[in-house]
């Protein structure tokens, strides 16, 4: 590809990362706006299903849930992201933990932090666990797709280099000082995670959710669903989406690709042990 007349051809991504400034380098940011929409939206659809009666939760108890959603989604995926993808840059300044503003989060980290958060409040409450999971992979594609509009107004998460139409160059994606002109368009992956983890799970897991007795006869297949179909979204996403740290020596599989696959065979095993519990509960 010729790099010659690159940012004459594409869009440069090179939004300012802070929304309303109050210093240069302090103020409020896109990213941590984006997850108040996630909440806003999670908390709206929580008051929804439990006005239809489709939630085992009342009125009542939405905030608090989602008091602990939040607590799980930000210790979780903070956790998980230098777990899984920046252990060695924690290792050298640990205090990266904190500085949550510069964006790292890690999805996969954030479900396993929503599922302690759940097993917590089904236990305190009394609340059955796969009735809850079910409600919670609901509500959650808005803050996958409002995360992912965060990463790509962060200008990080970028895909791979492409020539289609619709690339843009990231200036991140190079080098600091590296001339605009000389780096290459990429896919901007995190626009069509976005729309697949966000819009086209939410559609799949909200007709799964609202319509039928699924949720009812079959408690925690919905979640299972979710999962399954999760992974492959994610998988879809992986194809154009610059791996973060390189590869695994695992069929050349970068992580994301690979912890989606566990994720997928989990939420398969998960949808077998619910068909499993109805059948045992259908009256013979």
């Amino acid at each position: 590809m010729n790099s010659g007349g690159l940012t004459e051809r594409y869009w440069v991504q090179d939004m300012d990362p802070i929304m309303i400034h109050f210093t240069k380098d302090f103020g409020i940011r896109y990213y941590g706006v984006a997850y108040m929409m996630g909440f806003l939206a999670g908390f709206l659809l929580l008051h929804f299903a439990s006005k239809r009666g489709n939630s085992p939760l009342t009125v009542g108890q939405n905030a608090d849930y989602l008091f602990a959603l939040v607590i799980g989604v930000v210790v979780g995926g903070r956790l998980g992201y230098f777990l899984l993808y920046g252990w060695e840059q924690f290792i050298h300044d640990p205090l990266v933990l904190f500085r949550v503003w510069e964006g790292g989060m890690a999805s996969h980290g954030g479900f396993i932090g929503v599922i302690l958060a759940m097993m917590w409040f089904a236990h305190s409450r009394k609340v059955s666990f796969w009735k809850l999971s079910d409600l919670t992979c609901m509500i959650t594609p808005p803050g996958l797709f409002f995360g992912r509009i965060a990463n790509f107004i962060n200008g990080e998460l970028w895909g791979k280099e492409t020539d289609v139409p619709w690339a843009m160059i990231f200036p991140n994606s190079a080098e600091p000082g590296t001339p605009l002109g000389q780096i290459m368009p990429r896919h901007p992956s995190q626009l069509y995670e976005a729309g697949l983890e966000g819009i086209v799970l939410f559609t799949f897991v909200a007709w799964r959710f609202l319509r039928g007795k699924t949720r009812e006869v079959a408690p925690g297949r919905i979640a299972g669903e979710f999962l399954v179909a999760y992974a492959i979204l994610r998988i879809i996403g992986e194809i154009f989406r610059e791996p973060d740290v390189g590869v695994l020596p695992i069929l050349g599989l970068s992580r994301g690709t690979f912890y989606s696959i566990l994720t997928g065979v989990a939420g398969v095993v998960i949808v077998i042990l619910a068909e499993r519990r109805a059948r045992r509960s259908r009256p013979i």
